[in-house]
């Protein structure tokens, strides 16, 4: 992905994520995004400008670390990657209950 690179940011109960967060995004932010996810109640990608499987991996340890967090925005090909690993829209997997 040609886009900006991956941030991390707290802000609050949000915890913030801008950019592409393809693999080498996920892989070098992920320690900051999951130090930065303790007590964050809303995961925020509303600036995510693009995601693949490994930014994917990633928000689903996310939201899993964060407990009941509320997603906010659906980057450029979320949806698509949510259908194909069967995730619900909170990043929890769907086992067709």
């Amino acid at each position: 992905m040609t886009a900006a690179a991956a941030r991390v940011q707290r802000d609050g109960e949000r915890l913030l994520l801008s950019g592409a967060l393809d693999r080498d995004a996920a892989t070098a932010s992920w320690s900051q995004a999951l130090a930065a996810a303790d007590g964050a109640r809303v995961l925020d990608v509303s600036a995510v400008s693009a995601i693949d499987s490994a930014g994917l991996a990633m928000l689903v340890a996310l939201a899993e670390r964060m407990q009941d967090a509320r997603i906010e925005g659906v980057p450029y090909g979320m949806s698509d990657l949510l259908a194909a690993y069967r995730l619900r829209p909170t990043l929890a997997f769907d086992d067709g209950r």
